[in-house]
């Protein structure tokens, strides 16, 4: 059965392999391998990870790590910040939403946004931002079927 939980510990290791096969996933696609990189930063995205993980806690408002399972297995997960605005209002910005390719369309996405929007919501939040490269119809469409729609483009060119 598919279901949604917050991160523990114990669940780092396979968080990281499904990073690491996802990255190899975006790396060729449109605007993949800048995002990758320019997301890196001066903090390698593994350190980033164990550092939200190790951060998570039940705690609405706080920004914690979601992962998807089936049968008690992770398969999927997504990093939640939460950002105040400068007019007090909040939003959630999801960050690593991905699931196992050989996971997708059994629900494992769908129990992690439920997630994510449950808990947005406790916590007052205004809405939820998520990113899509372009031509991911299959994740612009994950996202639409849960009412996020784009409100901003950006638009880059290579010299």
């Amino acid at each position: 059965m598919e279901a949604a939980r917050l991160a523990l510990a114990d669940d780092l290791p396979a968080l990281v392999a499904i990073g690491e096969r996802i990255r190899a996933e975006l790396a060729p696609h449109r605007g993949g391998d800048l995002l990758l990189h320019a997301e890196d930063g001066v903090t390698p995205w593994r350190d980033r990870l164990a550092d939200a993980v190790a951060a998570t806690t039940d705690e609405i408002g706080r920004d914690v790590v979601v992962v998807g399972t089936f049968d008690d297995v992770v398969f999927g997960m997504a990093v939640l910040r939460h950002r105040r605005l400068s007019d007090d209002r909040m939003i959630g910005e999801l960050d690593d939403f991905c699931v196992d390719a050989e996971a997708r369309e059994v629900g494992i996405g769908e129990a992690m946004m439920d997630l994510v929007i449950e808990r947005l919501e406790a916590a007052g939040a205004s809405g939820v931002d998520a990113r899509a490269l372009p031509g991911d119809r299959e994740t612009k469409n994950f996202f639409e079927s849960f009412g996020l729609k784009a409100r901003q483009l950006i638009v880059h060119r290579a010299l």
